[in-house]
């Protein structure tokens, strides 16, 4: 252990409620909308995950760290989330092949955790009151200062964060001689995304958040893919005009989450802002066109508007979550355009979605066969 006797920490909301803890010795204040996960594991992915950009991730797993880390691991380059609450951080680490311990890894890239919390009562409370904006502090400021920062945070609803995350200049995955060539908008791409589309012999161009149509399009792809990403899909004015101009282009079309959104914006299809959200790697989903149930990794606080799903002419559900009737799948009637709220690609687990990627991929070849 790195610290024999830690300081107080508390992690204050936005209505007031305060839940007290110990600094794991990194000293701060960190600002952000709290949310929680239900995961068992994947704490590494969960943490570099760009979805999770301006969140407060609380933890339901009581212990955090336990397997330390591994670069493996990640789903982008660094640390997405602005602060971690959990209940036993654990400062050893037993795994053969960690490359470190945890408090390494968040103190080279100085993030704010507070530990020792209730989180059994955080997460109660965050259910039954909403997601809300959130401060943790761990270097002695006042609740009165605390309170009067947090008010000049902004609410999640409205907020435009794919800028602050998606690349800023475009690269390429997989080998450039693969049967398929994928032209991928950056929302907040998840690495795993892009090996999953790679191993099934894709080529991929990403490109950044506001890349225009023709460039998208210079590429000369087979497919187009629409990204996860963190914020309220309704700002992106400029990606939702884009997003339209793909559709129209006849070529194969794949959405996950954020690019899910993205789909039925340029649709007509307004989206909200969850009371909670889903976050975890347990969520069910039942499958309307197969009648098949399935066990998803889900990460997302808005959603598409169901009622003017069911009313539009050219869009179908393909996909709902179990727990809440939430729309968690779609698909275009006049075109081969798809997409799902969840995670397909999971990391970890599980895999019940991965045949998604084996769809985008067979649109693709039906494509290509019709145009010879």
């Amino acid at each position: 252990m790195k610290y024999t006797t830690r300081p107080q920490a508390i992690l204050l909301l936005a209505d007031g409620t305060i839940f007290y803890g110990k600094s794991i010795g990194i000293s701060g204040t960190t600002f952000g909308e709290v949310c929680f996960n239900t995961g068992m594991t994947g704490y590494q992915e969960i943490f570099t995950d760009p979805s999770y950009f301006g969140q407060i991730m609380v933890a339901t797993n009581p212990h955090i760290g336990n397997y330390g880390v591994n670069a493996n691991e990640v789903e982008s380059e660094k640390i997405m989330i602005s602060g971690l609450v959990c209940k036993n951080f654990s400062f050893n680490h037993s795994r053969p092949d960690s490359e470190s311990n945890l408090y390494d890894y968040f103190e080279k890239q100085n993030l704010v955790c507070i530990s020792d919390v209730d989180t059994r009562a955080l997460v109660s409370y965050i259910r039954d009151n909403g997601a809300q904006n959130a401060v943790i502090s761990t270097d002695g400021t006042s609740i009165e200062q605390l309170k009067l920062q947090l008010k000049n945070v902004p609410d999640m609803k409205g907020l435009e964060l794919a800028s602050k995350v998606s690349t800023t200049v475009p690269y390429f995955f997989g080998n450039e001689n693969a049967t398929y060539k994928i032209s991928a908008l950056d929302l907040g791409i998840k690495r795993n995304i892009l090996r999953n589309l790679a191993k099934r012999d894709c080529y991929i161009k990403v490109f950044p958040f506001n890349t225009g149509f023709e460039e998208l399009k210079a590429f000369n792809p087979d497919g187009y893919f629409l990204s996860n990403g963190p914020g309220d899909p309704e700002p992106l004015f400029g990606t939702i005009e884009v997003a339209k101009q793909i559709i129209n282009s006849n070529k194969p079309v794949f959405g996950i989450c954020l690019g899910h959104q993205i789909i039925g914006l340029a649709n007509g299809i307004s989206t909200y802002k969850m009371f909670n959200g889903h976050r975890g790697i347990n969520h069910p989903v039942m499958n309307v066109l197969s009648g098949k149930g399935e066990i998803t990794s889900q990460n997302h606080g808005f959603a598409v508007n169901r009622e003017e799903l069911e009313n539009h002419t050219d869009l179908e559900i393909t996909h709902y979550h179990i727990n809440d009737n939430t729309v968690a799948g779609m698909q275009m009637k006049s075109k081969s355009c798809f997409s799902v709220q969840y995670h397909p690609e999971a990391s970890p687990g599980p895999h019940d979605s991965s045949y998604l990627f084996d769809t985008f991929i067979n649109n693709i070849k039906i494509n290509s066969s019709q145009l010879v």
